[in-house]
């Protein structure tokens, strides 16, 4: 059952992995746009290479629009694209300045405790990006310049946001079923300690 949750988790932070990605290019593609039709505009002003410029201008050469708008709705995704992996290979920090010294079923019960807040987090976080959505469905409310749907934006989030919550609270049963037999059955691997 852990290799089909990790699977998951692997697959849905390739996934924000290509997200970021493709945000990158489209920031850097947004940018580079936005200078150049600045420059041509500065060429046109100067009389510098003005037919270069007009042609430039003419192609359309300049920011993406409403990249902003695509580059928000893509964040979100990526987020919760990230959380699943995090979760079950422990990945969170975790300062850990007292419990270092308590015994080990202590932590456990510490760590089952952890899990079952974040796992009831995600859940209201879920349930809320839901509820969200559907009322963006409700009132038909579009984005500024691309004119799309905001709840596509949701919608895409709320995947995620399920995604994330199934993976928490598969953790969270995980870590209270080792605090009950005092046992590792899945081991915190990669926390990140400071």
């Amino acid at each position: 059952m852990h290799h089909v949750f990790m699977t998951i988790a692997k697959a849905m932070a390739y996934l924000g992995g290509l997200m970021l990605v493709a945000l990158v290019f489209l920031t850097c593609f947004s940018v580079a746009g936005r200078e150049l039709n600045s420059i041509a505009h500065t060429w046109i002003d100067v009389g510098f290479l003005p037919g270069y410029a007009h042609w430039l201008l003419d192609l359309g050469v300049g920011p993406i629009n409403g990249d902003f708008e695509l580059i928000e709705a893509g964040i979100a995704f990526a987020i919760f694209a990230f959380i699943p992996l995090c979760q079950i290979t422990g990945g969170h920090a975790s300062v850990e300045i007292f419990t270092a010294y308590l015994p080990t079923r202590i932590n456990r019960f510490l760590g089952a405790v952890i899990e079952v807040v974040f796992a009831l987090v995600l859940i209201l976080i879920a349930v809320q990006l839901f509820s969200g959505m559907l009322s963006k469905v409700r009132s038909g409310q579009t984005t500024l310049l691309l004119e799309f749907p905001v709840w596509w934006a949701y919608a895409l989030s709320v995947v995620g946001a399920a995604i994330t919550t199934i993976v928490a609270v598969y953790m969270a049963v995980q870590r209270v079923r080792e605090a009950m037999s005092n046992e590792d059955i899945i081991p915190v691997s990669a926390g990140a300690e400071h």
